[in-house]
């Protein structure tokens, strides 16, 4: 409930790893976003500070990911942002920011993409059960303009 989303813009900076496990599907890559400014002095624009996020995503999210994301494209990732330190081999505490995402596209400002559902999956097809005609029939008229009387209809329920 008190989480902390975010919606971020930046470039893949590292290839997709998909991995499958017992729990299901994941996926994680690193997404770099540089502020730009435009500097008066120089009268360009200039390249700011460069955050680097590391983006972990499930299921099918996460296969979407692995198919269709790479490196240097430009994406929008939404999702729950979690900062953290950690130790690593005796080294200092070194912070790290996570982003847990539920959605990511790419970013059509600065490209075009072709969007494609996903095929689903070899299972086995279920049976399948006709549907039932559940529309009533409008009234007709007789030659004489009253409304003829509706036959009864029925539903069957199997």
């Amino acid at each position: 409930m008190n989480e902390t989303h975010i919606c971020v813009v930046g470039n893949v900076a590292t290839q997709p790893v998909y991995r499958e496990s017992a729990v299901g599907t994941s996926a994680r890559f690193r997404l770099a976003v540089t502020a730009r400014y435009w500097d008066r002095d120089k009268r360009a624009w200039t390249d700011g500070h460069t955050n680097f996020f590391t983006v972990w995503v499930n299921r099918q999210l996460a296969v979407n990911v692995a198919a269709c994301v790479e490196v240097g494209q430009p994406v929008i990732v939404q999702g729950r942002l979690k900062v953290r330190t950690d130790v690593r081999e005796g080294q200092q505490q070194r912070p790290s920011a996570d982003i847990d995402a539920v959605a990511i596209g790419h970013d059509l400002s600065r490209g075009t993409a072709a969007f494609q559902r996903p095929t689903k999956s070899e299972a086995a097809p279920m049976a399948t059960r006709p549907e039932p005609d559940w529309e009533v029939p409008r009234p007709t008229e007789t030659p004489d303009g009253n409304p003829a009387e509706r036959p009864a209809s029925h539903v069957e329920v199997t």
